[in-house]
């Protein structure tokens, strides 16, 4: 039997102590601190200050996705619940909660949470429409790791694989600070799926191709659902693809946009 990954290790978190201040001063020859992760320690404090640490902030941000048609109760509780400003770049943090997309490096981006939202609440729903939970669940693209921690909220156990080393790399050091026991990140073709963690109760992509790989429909459990962007027609289209016991069946919803989806690594 393959042994699967178990990523995250269990690593002492970077976090500042309880009683730790809030002002921290420049060094004595003016130069700006910086943290371990290289971020200026006063950025970070000036986004503390204006109040991005609050959950008020994400409690308004989820008042927002409720008012648009979000519903479900345990995914506005997984997005009231992981910051979302800590998976941006320092310069965009004060943009971490509007509903937009930011980017994140490597000509990647963090999809806007309405986006974001919708995907995941249709991965929630039974071919009934019902909300139900998942098992085991394969993300398709990484990226800074935003929906790998929601994700970890929602499902037993989360694959979530990257083709990009730096995304993959980012996403390990965003990720690493919420000690996530149930989330294995690999690194790694995404248009092959993970075999070794096959069969999946769901599947779930961020980035859009001309048609759903087939080692995805393979490593879906029949009852399991994809919900992933499609090219076509010059515009990108999102999809449910339900695997059932009498085959596929496919559902066409609305317009969005996403990166490419690429094969191979980089």
């Amino acid at each position: 039997m393959t042994r699967r990954p178990l990523f995250p290790a269990r690593v002492e978190p970077f976090a500042a102590p309880p009683n730790a201040p809030k002002k921290v001063a420049n060094s004595a020859g003016g130069t700006p601190a910086t943290g371990r992760n290289g971020l200026n320690i006063a950025t970070a404090a000036r986004a503390q200050g204006v109040g991005l640490d609050s959950a008020a902030v994400r409690e308004r941000m989820v008042r927002r996705l409720a008012e648009q048609g979000i519903a479900h109760p345990e995914l506005l509780a997984a997005m009231a619940a992981v910051e979302r400003h800590r998976f941006v770049d320092s310069a965009l943090v004060n943009q971490a909660y509007e509903d937009t997309s930011l980017p994140i490096g490597l000509g990647q981006t963090i999809s806007k949470p309405s986006v974001v939202a919708r995907m995941i609440e249709l991965l929630l729903q039974g071919v009934d429409g019902a909300q139900r939970k998942t098992g085991r669940l394969l993300e398709v693209g990484t990226g800074c790791g935003y929906q790998a921690a929601l994700l970890s909220r929602l499902a037993r156990e989360v694959y979530s694989i990257e083709r990009l080393r730096g995304l993959h790399e980012k996403a390990r050091a965003n990720l690493r600070p919420f000690r996530l026991p149930n989330l294995h990140l690999l690194f790694g073709d995404g248009m092959q799926g993970f075999a070794q963690g096959a069969p999946y109760a769901s599947i779930i992509a961020a980035a859009g191709g001309s048609s759903i790989p087939q080692p995805w429909i393979d490593q879906l459990a029949v009852g399991g659902r994809i919900v992933a962007p499609i090219e076509g027609g010059g515009q990108q289209t999102l999809i449910v693809i339900d695997k059932l016991e009498q085959g596929v069946r496919r559902s066409v919803l609305e317009t969005v946009h996403f990166v490419p989806l690429k094969s191979g690594v980089a």
